[in-house]
């Protein structure tokens, strides 16, 4: 499904054009500006057909809600966030054995459409996203995602640990990934209704997060850096989980 999303600064705004012009929907500029920056943007959206509006100060600061918006501000048709009374919808009835992804206040767009694309690809049921100090569904992440922003649920939720909780009570086991847990990812039984949560890049889970998890996993490190990047290390807890369940299946 699709949603109106509105983006707001120059960034935002040339990111939109390079990854998904085609989901442009309207563009107000402020009617004072006319530099080159502006002046480039108007010309790309020219070349789309597209025909932006021109705003004054207190009307963009409306549309922006609050963002800085560097007198641009664009609105998109852009995947659908879910909330918590889909999430606890879909939790109601899970599949026998569910396979849910968390991300504890991801920041980076490139690592959460990779992390999107690894989920499609590893059949996950869902995405949950925490709603503050996190990216959400941009051009950028939609463009890394390859059209799994699309086809995997994304949950945006505003207490993890509370959602974390609403997993537990539907009989799913929670576990988060940690460079000092006792136990690696291949050490671990992952053949069961599993969320795994993977925490921020460079901060790992915060520690509400950690204590509603049942258990911790790592990926055993045998060079000199420390972790992966995050998007990598997703990948491989993932694809772990998927190993054991094609393991358990008779041949």
């Amino acid at each position: 499904m699709k949603a109106r999303r509105k983006l707001a600064g120059l960034h935002a705004a040339e990111a939109a054009l390079e990854h998904s012009p085609d989901k442009i929907v309207n563009v107000w500029l402020d009617e004072r500006r006319g530099d080159a920056r502006i002046a480039a943007l108007v010309r790309q959206l020219d070349a789309l057909g597209i025909v932006a509006q021109t705003a004054g100060k207190s009307r963009l600061d409306a549309l922006a809600e609050g963002k800085h918006h560097q007198g641009v501000v664009m609105e998109l048709l852009m995947p659908e966030e879910l909330g918590e009374h889909e999430l606890r919808g879909a939790l109601e009835n899970p599949e026998p054995l569910p396979l849910f992804l968390v991300l504890d206040q991801v920041q980076d767009p490139h690592n959460l459409g990779a992390c999107l694309r690894t989920a499609d690809a590893a059949g996950v049921r869902g995405v949950v996203l925490t709603k503050d100090q996190a990216v959400g569904i941009t051009p950028t992440v939609a463009k890394v995602a390859s059209g799994a922003a699309e086809t995997v649920p994304i949950y945006r939720v505003t207490n993890l640990a509370r959602a974390l909780g609403w997993m537990k009570d539907s009989g799913i086991w929670v576990a988060g990934a940690a460079g000092e847990a006792e136990r690696s990812v291949y050490q671990t039984d992952l053949n069961l209704p599993l969320a795994l949560v993977v925490g921020a890049e460079g901060k790992g889970l915060r520690r509400l997060t950690r204590e509603r998890c049942d258990f911790l996993v790592k990926i055993p490190m045998a060079g000199q850096v420390e972790s992966l990047n995050l998007s990598v290390a997703t990948g491989i807890l993932l694809f772990e989980a998927v190993r054991q369940r094609l393991g358990s299946v008779p041949a």
